[in-house]
C-alpha cells in the first residue's frame, strides 16, 4: 500500500506554502495556505479556493494538509489550519473536541480566505474529511460565503447514531458524566488519544493514528480532553440537512464506519447532492493517506468544485 502525507512527500515547486495566522474569538489560529506558484497563475489575480478540515483530534499537517496541497497542485488555493486548542493554535481549553468551537473556527477561516486579494470569493468552497464533515455542513448551510461543499469519508452523526457507535445508552451516559465531572474539576482529565498499549485511549489500536509513517507525526498532539465527550456525543450534524441548499459532493464507501449517517443526511437534504462511492473494502483510514484512494477522492472533489 503506497501512502501519501506531508512528512514524506516534498511539496512540488508548482505549489507555495504560506504560514498564516488569523483570529477566531480571542484565539490566534495557525494555518498553512497552499497555492499555485506565481509563475503558474498565468496572470490571473484571483483563484478558486477551499477551506479543508480533517478528522477529530487532528492537526493541519495530517489529512487536511494532504488534501489541501493536492488541490493546490491542481490549481486551487487551499487552506488547512489548527483549530483552537489544537496544534500550534491558541486556546485555553486544550484538546477538546467541541463542535461549536470548531464550527466557529471554520466560519472565521472562511471569512479570512474570502478577504484575500488572491481568492475568488465567488468560488470559495468547503471540504470536510471524516468528523469535520459534520462541522463543515453546518457552516455551508448557514454561510453565504461558501458556494459548494464536499465531504470525504463523512462522519455525520446525531446523538442516536453516535450512541450506538459507542456501545449503547449506558456507555454514552457514563462518558457524558465523566465529561461533566471533568468540566467541574480544576484539572481536566487528559487521555492519550491513540495508543497501541493504553486501553483508556479513545482510539485504542487504531490504524493511521498509531503509526509513525502515517498519522502519528511529530506535530500531532495525540491528546484527548475528557471534556470532549459531552459536546461530541450530543452534537447533531443531521440538523443542517434541511437547511443546506448548496451543491454537495459525498465521497465515501460502505467500508467506512458510518455509512448510515451519510445515507440519513442524503435522505433528509433537499440540496443538490452527488455521491462517489468506492469499493466496500476501502476503509476510513484509506481516505486519509492511501495514495490511490486519496487521489481518486481529490480528483472527484476538484472536478466537482470546478464544474
Amino acid at each position: 500500500m503506497e501512502l501519501i502525507n506531508l512528512q514524506n512527500t516534498p511539496t512540488p515547486d508548482s505549489v507555495e506554502a504560506e504560514s498564516v495566522t488569523f483570529k477566531s474569538a480571542d484565539n490566534a489560529l495557525k494555518g498553512i495556505l497552499y497555492k499555485p506558484a506565481q509563475s503558474r497563475m498565468n496572470g490571473h489575480c484571483r483563484l478558486p479556493a477551499v477551506v479543508v478540515t480533517g478528522a477529530w483530534t487532528t492537526v493541519k499537517k495530517q489529512m487536511a494538509g494532504t488534501y489541501a496541497r493536492e488541490l493546490a497542485i491542481r490549481g486551487m488555493i487551499a487552506f488547512s489550519f489548527d483549530f483552537a486548542g489544537w496544534g500550534k493554535s491558541d486556546g485555553n481549553r486544550r484538546y477538546v473536541e467541541d463542535p461549536v468551537v470548531k464550527i466557529q473556527d471554520i466560519n472565521e477561516a472562511v471569512a479570512y480566505l474570502s478577504s484575500r486579494d488572491d481568492v475568488d470569493s465567488g468560488a470559495l468552497c468547503g471540504l470536510g474529511v471524516c468528523a469535520s464533515s459534520g462541522y463543515m455542513v453546518e457552516v455551508a448551510a448557514d454561510s453565504d460565503k461558501l458556494s459548494k461543499l464536499a465531504l470525504v469519508a463523512p462522519w455525520l452523526h446525531d446523538p442516536e447514531i453516535v450512541t450506538d457507535v459507542y456501545g449503547g445508552v449506558e456507555t454514552a451516559n457514563m462518558l457524558i458524566a465523566e465529561s461533566e465531572a471533568s468540566e467541574a474539576s480544576d484539572n481536566p482529565q487528559i487521555l492519550t488519544a491513540a495508543s497501541t498499549s493504553d486501553e483508556t485511549s479513545p482510539m485504542f489500536q487504531a490504524p493511521y493514528y498509531t503509526e509513525e509513517d502515517r498519522g502519528l507525526i511529530p506535530e500531532y498532539d495525540n491528546k484527548f480532553n475528557v471534556l470532549s465527550w459531552k459536546p461530541w456525543l450530543t452534537f447533531n450534524s443531521q440538523l443542517s440537512a434541511t437547511r443546506l441548499k448548496k451543491p454537495c459532493l459525498m465521497v465515501g464507501s460502505d467500508g467506512m464506519p458510518l455509512p448510515a449517517g451519510a445515507a440519513a443526511y442524503e435522505q433528509a437534504t433537499k440540496a443538490p447532492l452527488k455521491k462517489v462511492w468506492l469499493a466496500n473494502d476501502v476503509n476510513q483510514f484509506d481516505f486519509y493517506d492511501r495514495k490511490d484512494i486519496v487521489m481518486e477522492a481529490i480528483d472527484a472533489v476538484f472536478e466537482f468544485f470546478n464544474t
